[in-house]
């Protein structure tokens, strides 16, 4: 260490407790700074003084990896090329059981490379494994820095697409360029996200709502950057492809991402239901809307996934909504109840979801293909049971606490006398009566003994350094 850096180095371990407090909160508060850095810093009202030729979530502006991460995560990836990928990340990479938390960004892009490999994709398409290999990191350079829709959604997507070919045999049942098709979708699904939905484009008279004229906005313009990367000559993965190959691709990608708005949820789900009594996997309708159906699974499954993976997703998607609501809160826009911080948890925000959109969805799937009821039918069964228990608990807290403040009330006009209750016991804690701690999902918890017997499968924990197996042999 130089001299500057020995003056000012101090090991994390002989710092006091608070400091670390201290920290968290300034990590927190940058995070929220950063959530609004389009607002006034005061977080009243929206900074107008650049006008709204562009909106403020446009790529130039909102919140991106920095350059030079970039630069780093390439040349990762290109080191990684030259690796073989172990077989036992092989085989996880095909269970719903997943865990994304343990990769960074160039190996997740390994990953992906990996799934068209395995799906021996590369030769049955001649496809060129260098221009792969630029279009998937150039797919990874368009996704933005934000909480939901990022470049790990994209991955879990594509996994959870990967995992479903292999569980229920879709490479005899569809034709290598639909399983393509499949996987290049859920991979570019979500591109260019800017962090707030169709409602929000719509409501607010964006430039994206305003282009497609209020139809599913954001899917179109994610499809529309997708063939956009893909005119680049070093990122066009379909270059060798015949003209109708390439229509075919075109086609069934564009249904397939405008699917997952789910504003067309009950339209496609109810073509599907009146198929499957005689499904024919011969049939082109069959099969397009079998493609649709199979990459809205894939987009919603979180909740098929072990708790530890599952639910650090639920949290990002619950910040994306309250950045969303916020923000239309200050510009006197409709907000949707389910994204409002002040009127919904994490649990209440499952529980209607999992009933109403999940079950239906993946029973309904369930009956074309029965191998998925102990994969991914149960798992999500068994989530919505977790989110029962854990607003049940919310409910008996708040009756508990209204009870003590009403006590308490009566006992200040000299109505009550009562002696100052003790703590709560058994499996569910409180910590805070502040409305943050219901978002926060650490106020009421269930104990982690609870929780984890609630969801079947385990959670691999394969760290980065399990993830390759050096070829030495093709080492220059």
């Amino acid at each position: 260490l130089s001299a500057l850096e020995k003056t000012v180095y101090v090991d994390d371990g002989d710092m006091p407790q608070s400091f670390h407090e201290l920290q968290a909160k300034v990590d927190r508060l940058k995070d929220k700074l950063e959530n609004v850095s389009h607002l006034s810093w005061l977080g009243l009202s929206k900074d107008l003084s650049i006008g709204m030729s562009q909106p403020f979530w446009h790529k130039k502006s909102s919140p991106r990896k920095m350059e030079s991460h970039h630069k780093r995560v390439y040349e990762r990836f290109m080191k990684f090329t030259k690796v073989h990928v172990s077989e036992d990340v092989r085989r996880e990479l095909k269970k719903q059981t997943f865990d994304n938390w343990q990769w960074d960004d160039s190996e997740m892009l390994i990953l992906l490379r990996q799934m068209y490999i395995d799906l021996n994709l590369i030769s049955k398409l001649n496809l060129d494994m260098n221009v792969l290999h630029e279009w998937l990191y150039e797919v990874y350079r368009n996704y933005n820095v934000v909480p939901f829709h990022n470049f790990k959604h994209c991955f879990m997507v594509a996994q959870m697409m990967y995992g479903l070919t292999w569980l229920i045999d879709l490479q005899s049942k569809l034709d290598p360029l639909e399983i393509f098709t499949l996987i290049t979708s859920a991979i570019c699904h979500d591109l260019d996200h800017p962090g707030y939905n169709n409602a929000y484009q719509i409501n607010a008279k964006t430039e994206l709502a305003l282009r497609y004229n209020d139809i599913s906005p954001l899917e179109n313009h994610h499809c529309a950057v997708a063939f956009d990367i893909m005119k680049k000559d070093k990122c066009n993965i379909t270059k060798d492809f015949s003209r109708e190959q390439f229509k075919r691709f075109r086609d069934g990608m564009i249904r397939c991402i405008l699917a997952t708005d789910m504003a067309k949820h009950n339209e496609i789900l109810n073509s599907f239901k009146l198929a499957i009594p005689h499904f024919d996997f011969n049939d082109k309708e069959h099969k397009s809307v079998l493609m649709m159906i199979l990459i809205k699974v894939a987009d919603i499954s979180n909740e098929a996934r072990p708790m530890a993976v599952a639910e650090p997703w639920l949290d990002c998607l619950l910040q994306e909504f309250f950045n969303q609501s916020d923000l239309e809160k200050l510009e006197g826009l409709p907000v949707a109840p389910f994204m409002d911080r002040e009127k919904v948890s994490k649990s209440s925000s499952q529980i209607g979801f999992i009933k109403f959109v999940l079950l239906p969805l993946f029973e309904t799937v369930g009956r074309l293909f029965p191998q998925l009821e102990s994969a991914i039918i149960e798992p999500v069964r068994d989530a919505l049971a977790y989110y029962t228990d854990m607003q049940k608990a919310l409910e008996e807290e708040k009756s508990k606490k209204d009870s003590i403040v009403e006590s308490s009330d009566g006992d200040k006009n000299g109505l009550l006398h009562t002696s100052k209750p003790g703590p709560s016991s058994g499996s569910f804690s409180s910590t805070s009566s502040s409305g943050d701690d219901k978002l926060s999902g650490h106020s009421l918890m269930l104990t982690k003994a609870n929780s984890l017997a609630l969801r079947r499968g385990s959670t691999t924990r394969l760290t980065s350094k399990h993830s390759v197996e050096l070829d030495t042999s093709s080492s220059s």
